[in-house]
């Protein structure tokens, strides 16, 4: 029986951070650690183009990426791992979907909505500043899945809609042609980790300029945490682990009984925010030094990588192949 396919990606825009490392490292890989599912995972390289204009710091972001994934317990030889970039089948697929999508659902798109309030905000056209690439976003995105005939897609809450449109996209060729050309996704989410919380106490966000880097060494690491939005509350009044920044991102890595511990603490008094931050800096840096080692290891052998990524690219490549030609016999410009 084949294994059904699980697909996620991560765009290399910047230095990966925990919101990627809990939002969809972590779960994508707690996913397929069991080899229940036929893994495939993506530098989502196209997509980081919409923002990154400099072609050194988009080749130095695909390095971080690419590393991350490696240092964080990937294995090549059971998951493929592959460059967006290097599957040119994408883009044919990209335009077939354009044929098939409302003008309408991407005006709905969460991202360009939010693009268009901004711009309202600040007095601007509603599309300043907007290129094409973002405001068909989600058609890429439903490319890199259909591609693929991913079965599930695990993605953060703010994701949830460009996996919907997908199957909107996908169910409409698929009626159009009367056979199931591509397969219908579904999303997967962790409950626990949808959300990850970053410095000020809104979602981790590299856009938010909150966000805590996956790999700092120690003494960065200690520094940034220190700088976690806090209350003014005093030392001796009681604390609500519930409503603070520094207890979310502690849950994240504590174990139940750390985190019962110091919830006890909280409530108990007596305890400042500086002994808050100590804490959560030891549970942190417990797991992220042996990933961060090998990460540096990595990225001081980028031939290793590129090894990686060029053999993904070639099964990367032949399974797209066929499904272009199967695209392409069904709508007539074989």
């Amino acid at each position: 029986m084949n294994k059904k396919v699980l697909l996620t990606g991560i765009k290399p825009t910047a230095v990966p951070h925990l919101g990627n490392y809990f939002g969809a490292i972590k779960p994508a890989l707690s996913l397929v650690s069991n080899g229940d599912y036929d893994a495939r995972l993506f530098i989502a390289d196209y997509h980081s183009i919409n923002t990154i204009r400099d072609p050194e710091l988009l080749r130095q972001y695909v390095y971080e990426v690419a590393a991350t994934w490696l240092s964080c317990g990937l294995d090549p030889e059971k998951v493929l791992l592959y460059r967006q970039s290097s599957v040119p089948e994408t883009l044919e697929l990209n335009i077939i979907l354009n044929a098939f999508t409302a003008k309408g659902l991407m005006n709905r798109a969460h991202a360009y909505k939010a693009a268009v309030d901004r711009n309202r905000e600040k007095d601007n056209p509603d599309d300043h500043g907007i290129n094409m690439g973002l405001y068909t976003y989600p058609i890429l995105m439903a490319a890199d899945i259909l591609l693929f005939d991913a079965n599930y897609v695990p993605v953060g809450k703010d994701q949830v809609q460009h996996v919907e449109m997908a199957c909107d996209i996908a169910q409409a060729i698929n009626h159009n042609y009367g056979k199931e050309l591509l397969t219908i996704p579904e999303y997967i989410i962790d409950e626990e980790t949808q959300l990850v919380v970053g410095m000020d106490g809104r979602k981790m966000s590299k856009s938010y300029g909150n966000s805590i880097e996956l790999f700092l060494k120690e003494k960065p690491l200690k520094k940034t945490l220190n700088k976690i939005v806090t209350n003014s509350q005093e030392i001796e009044e009681p604390k609500d682990p519930d409503t603070c920044n520094v207890f979310a991102l502690y849950k994240l890595f504590a174990t139940k009984e750390q985190q019962n511990e110091l919830a006890a603490k909280y409530r108990a008094g007596g305890m400042g925010w500086g002994h808050a931050k100590s804490e959560l800096f030891e549970v942190v840096n417990a797991e992220l030094q042996p990933i961060r080692d090998k990460y540096y290891d990595l990225m001081d052998n980028k031939d290793y990588i590129d090894e990686v990524l060029k053999k993904g690219a070639e099964k990367a490549r032949n399974i797209a192949a066929q499904k272009i030609l199967l695209m392409r016999k069904a709508i007539g410009i074989d």
